[in-house]
């Protein structure tokens, strides 16, 4: 097998070919798989979210289903239903999106919340219980949200406890002018989604050895002045004057995990600082609630986080 490294990066490249300018967001995905995590993807429409979705799955050959969230769209549409057989007199369990691999739940905030807690089970368990029976989800089930971040009306946005278990929140921003000469050159010649088969997306590791990727990750060394580093920078976050609610517990964890990760993608044994720090927006933006005051100053959750990090030392 590949190193984490080679594989990251033939990843990146091949995501590349098809979404020109979101390479990183690309390795933060798979940070993601490989650390059970979950990702929001944010960003106006139009930017590639979908497109970056589908190429990421067929990349690592994962299950993919897509649901589009809407007001009317009910629980059952997202879990399945016991439906009656009259043929074999029984319950049949008709499955619903969720049992899948790698989900897809386009603009997430568009539906009600009784259905956005749907997710929150398979999401941090992996299971699903329909009508009194729990289901196993596959051990590489990863859901990646997307969001519409200047459009609010009809929207329903997450509550903390759902947004707290998600690992990421990534920012797709626009492409450079070259990169959008280069995906106009590529893409330009029709308005549906682009066939990945005609731009020779392949699968580029499988199951076995996506886990056994995860496997090598957990057993990477994160020392105790890196473990403290992480928690420091968490706990700073609950006393920050600029923020009502400071990053959770939960939160140190899931950034342990990550820079692990990150370390292993860059080709190290260890975690060092700066792979916490490279992660740390992604890892708390969706976690902290600014100050009322904060929100009149006109700043924002970034600013407030690389204040953080510049006021905890970073162990030498």
């Amino acid at each position: 097998m590949d190193s984490i490294t080679q594989i990251a990066e033939r990843i990146r490249e091949q995501s590349g070919r098809v979404v020109m300018g979101l390479e990183d967001v690309t390795e933060l995905l798979l940070v993601a798989l490989l650390c059970e995590g979950h990702v929001i993807l944010e960003g106006v429409p139009g930017t590639g979210k979908t497109l970056l979705a589908r190429t990421f799955a067929r990349s690592l050959a994962l299950q993919y289903k897509r649901v589009q969230f809407t007001p009317d769209l009910m629980p059952a549409d997202i879990l399945g239903t016991n439906i009656f057989n009259f043929q074999k007199n029984e319950f049949i369990l008709q499955k619903g999106p969720i049992f899948t691999e790698f989900l897809l739940a386009d603009e997430i905030n568009r539906t009600p919340p009784k259905t956005q807690a749907a997710l929150l089970e398979s999401m941090q368990e992996r299971s699903v219980t329909i009508d009194g029976t729990s289901y196993r989800l596959s051990p590489l089930f990863l859901v990646v949200a997307t969001q519409n971040p200047i459009e609010q009306e009809g929207t329903y946005p997450l509550p903390e406890a759902q947004l707290d278990r998600f690992l990421f929140k990534l920012q797709v921003g626009f492409p450079s002018e070259e990169q959008e000469r280069a995906m106009v050159a590529l893409h330009g010649h029709q308005t549906a989604m682009p066939d990945l088969d005609r731009l020779a997306v392949q699968p580029l590791i499988g199951r076995e050895e996506i886990l056994a990727l995860r496997q090598a990750v957990s057993s990477l060394h994160l020392s105790d002045e890196m473990v403290a580093y992480i928690v420091s920078l968490v706990r700073t976050t609950r006393t920050n004057p600029n923020l009502l609610h400071g990053a959770s517990p939960r939160s140190a964890n899931m950034i342990a995990t990550a820079t692990r990760a990150l370390a292993a993608i860059r080709g190290r044994a260890y975690a060092i600082p700066d792979d916490v720090k490279e992660i740390f927006l992604s890892a708390l933006r969706h976690r902290v609630v600014m100050t009322p005051a904060a929100h009149i100053e006109g700043t924002n959750t970034d600013v407030i986080l690389r204040q953080v990090l510049q006021s905890v030392p970073a162990p030498r």
